[in-house]
This record gives C-alpha cells, sequence and structure tokens, in this order.
C-alpha cells in the first residue's frame, strides 16, 4: 500500500522526504554516468521502470479491507543497482500520484524510501549474497524480487507505526498490528512477484544475452573470453 495523500503528521512526512532526498539525488548522478558509459542500456532501463510502474500500480483488495500491490522494483535493482531504482521508483510514485490518485505529494517521501530506497537495497543485496555463495541465477533473482517487496511494506509497518503508535503497547504494538494486516496479502504477492521476475530474466537471458552480461547478470563463459582475447590479439 502506498501511504495516501494527507496520512502521515507534516512532521513525519517533512522527516521522509528529508530522509529519501539523499538516495534520489545520488541516484540520479548515477544513472546519468550509466547511460553516458552504456548509451545502449537505455532501452532497457525503460522497461524496468514500466515494469516498476505496472506491477506497482495494480492495486488488489485485501481481505483485511486494505490493499496492496507489487512492488516490481527488484528487476530493476538486480539489473542496473539500486541507486537507479530511487529515481525509477521517485518518478513512478510521482506520476501515480498525479495521475492515478496513488500515494500523495505530502506522502512521496515516505512511499519513496520504502518502495525506492528500502526494498531495492534488501532485494539487490540478498541476491548478490547468494550469488556470492554461487547460488543459480534465477533461485537468487526469485529472492532478491521477493526480499524487495517484502521489505517495501516491512518499512511501510515502521512508518505507520512511528506516526500512529498503540495508545496502551506503543510503537511496538502498532508495528504488530500493521505487519499483521499486510503479511496476509503480501507475503503471497512477495512469491507471485519473485516468480513474475524470474520469468521476465529467463526471457531477458534468452533476447539480451549480452546486454545482460555487461552489466554483469551473467558471467562471460571461459569460451567466449578465450574467443574475444584472441580477438583482440589479432587486431593489435
Amino acid at each position: 500500500m502506498h501511504i495516501a495523500e494527507g496520512f502521515l503528521p507534516p512532521a513525519h512526512a517533512v522527516a521522509w522526504g528529508a530522509a529519501s532526498a539523499p538516495f534520489v539525488v545520488h541516484g540520479a548522478r548515477s544513472l546519468v554516468r550509466d547511460i553516458k558509459e552504456r548509451p545502449e542500456s537505455t532501452l532497457l532501463l525503460g522497461a524496468s521502470g514500466a515494469f516498476t510502474f505496472v506491477l506497482s500500480a495494480l492495486k488488489l483488495p485485501s481481505v483485511t479491507g486494505s490493499c496492496s500491490h507489487p512492488t516490481g522494483t527488484g528487476l530493476g535493482a538486480i539489473l542496473f543497482r539500486p541507486p537507479a531504482m530511487a529515481v525509477l521508483g521517485t518518478i513512478t510514485l510521482l506520476f501515480q500520484a498525479l495521475l492515478l490518485a496513488h500515494g500523495g505529494l505530502t506522502t512521496l517521501g515516505a512511499n519513496v524510501f520504502s518502495m525506492a530506497v528500502a526494498g531495492p537495497w534488501a532485494g539487490y543485496g540478498v541476491y548478490r549474497l547468494l550469488r556470492r555463495y554461487g547460488v543459480p541465477l534465477m533461485p537468487a533473482v526469485f529472492s532478491g524480487a521477493f526480499v524487495a517487496d517484502l521489505a517495501t511494506y516491512c518499512v511501510t509497518s515502521v512508518q505507520l507505526a512511528l506516526a500512529f503508535p498503540d495508545p496502551g503497547s506503543g510503537f511496538l504494538g502498532a508495528l504488530g498490528k500493521f505487519g499483521s494486516i499486510f503479511a496476509v496479502t503480501q507475503i503471497p504477492l512477495a512469491v507471485s512477484e519473485g516468480l513474475l521476475t524470474v520469468l521476465v530474466m529467463r526471457m531477458l537471458v534468452q533476447s539480451s544475452k549480452g546486454e545482460l552480461t555487461r552489466l554483469g547478470v551473467l558471467v562471460a563463459s571461459a569460451a567466449g573470453r578465450k574467443t574475444a582475447d584472441s580477438a583482440g590479439a589479432v587486431t593489435r
């Protein structure tokens, strides 16, 4: 769930905006640099942003009376690293607030922090950790997308609990209530998003293997490296 317009107290809205701003600025600089270095990746970058926009715009009713949705940020974080998703996620949330009344401008900072900062970094961290220890690509992609989705809602629960602590049990009580409400629908959604992200990654492996190798998602085979080295030696 995107936190709705005007739902957070003003001090909280300003604080989350200030917390998100450095990530967005850093992401914009990194994105400009990456586009200059790899202009051929622009189309795939745009597709990653569109994937995030479409998935996060799917508001699904929850049995708890709230609503849930996928986030779509895991794919872009894996392909282009989390700083890029801080920018793409902010653009997505801004357009959704203006065009779909999904989220809001006053809560933009909080929504950016949960969906465009915390989620991508958590998912990417899990993905990189699994790949470092030899886990195959697709299980690592599933885990990254799953964690990116679920981490977003964990952070949203923290944000709401900080703003609206339980009168009796305080922050922890409110956190348990918000977290349990979201978990009913969000855990199945996170699993579904992980599976969908794996399907998309499989298609990219088939259609854009060279690009994924340049991005570091795929590792060039030893035979491929040897051929490239030989070609370079002949050229020299």
